[in-house]
């Protein structure tokens, strides 16, 4: 590791150590990340970004904390550091690699988070996925929550940016009005909200720390879903071991794909692509 003194000088500034050593770290597709060393033997991650949407790093620092205060017995969640408008330490996460063991872990964690039930469905202040604004206002009920605040803001975006056409967006729209009847509703779960594999980090201790959360009183089932959709090492283990924890209600794996509806859209706008066709095509088989 050399050292960058830059980024190293404002570290020090937030944690009061001196930074011995940085490194750059691949794969972050928005923020640029740095491993540093502190002169007391910590070992952290920094994360920048030029000119951030305002509340950018807060809102991740306050999903983090959401999910930590499910306690012990949940998934552990990468430890804020420190946080500011312009950046984000967290306590690096020694990986390793990925076990059965570790997977049943997870699942059982999850379960224990998802059961420590916030107020109400949404969030108090609004958060970011990716770098798109992320509406949180509360809503009674998990279907109007996740019609209004996650699928039809999103259809509508993809659609402006042509990403969408009328006739994709039509089909989304039919399968709306029809979440109550699809998704029985079982009150708010303490969820991650963008719970896909790379937002999952195998520890070396054997166990998995979750990060980058959109999180927010959820349903259950969207958590699970997002792992379904982009896939995890051992996922049928994480999902027997959750489903022993906490039995999931029946008809779970049939649904997946509403849950499913959010993060394909939000790749539509990002991306553009097939995922609006995508996501017709599974809105299409609730359709009926």
């Amino acid at each position: 590791m050399t050292r960058q003194p830059l980024v190293a000088r404002r570290a020090e500034e937030l944690l009061g150590h001196a930074v011995v050593a940085t490194a750059p770290v691949a794969g972050g597709d928005i923020a640029t990340a740095t491993k540093l060393r502190l002169s007391d033997g910590t070992i952290a991650l920094m994360k920048t970004l030029t000119h951030p949407p305002e509340g950018f790093f807060e809102s991740e620092a306050r999903g983090l904390g959401f999910l930590a205060e499910a306690g012990p017995d949940g998934v552990p969640v990468g430890e804020v550091l420190a946080v500011e408008p312009d950046c984000l330490i967290l306590r690096w996460v020694e990986q390793g690699r990925s076990t059965a063991e570790a997977a049943g872990d997870l699942g059982r964690s999850l379960a224990a988070t998802h059961a420590v039930r916030p107020a109400s469905y949404g969030a108090d202040q609004d958060g970011f996925v990716g770098r798109l604004p992320l509406p949180n206002r509360t809503a009674p009920t998990w279907a109007e929550f996740y019609a209004t605040r996650r699928v039809l803001p999103y259809l509508k975006l993809a659609a402006d940016r042509g990403s969408a056409s009328p006739e994709q967006v039509a089909a989304v729209e039919a399968v709306v009005g029809r979440l109550p009847d699809l998704v029985p509703e079982e009150g708010p779960a303490r969820i991650h909200g963008d719970l896909w594999n790379g937002n999952v980090l195998w520890g070396l201790e054997g166990r998995c720390h979750l990060i980058d959360p959109a999180a927010h009183g959820g349903h259950r089932e969207t958590d699970l879903a997002m792992l379904a959709l982009f896939g995890l090492p051992h996922l049928t283990k994480v999902t027997e071991a959750y489903d022993e924890a906490a039995p999931l209600t029946e008809g779970w794996e049939d649904r997946l794909g509403l849950h499913q509806l959010h993060p394909l859209l939000v790749h539509a706008c990002l991306f553009g692509g097939s995922y609006a066709e995508r996501a017709a095509q599974v809105a299409s088989r609730y359709v009926g």
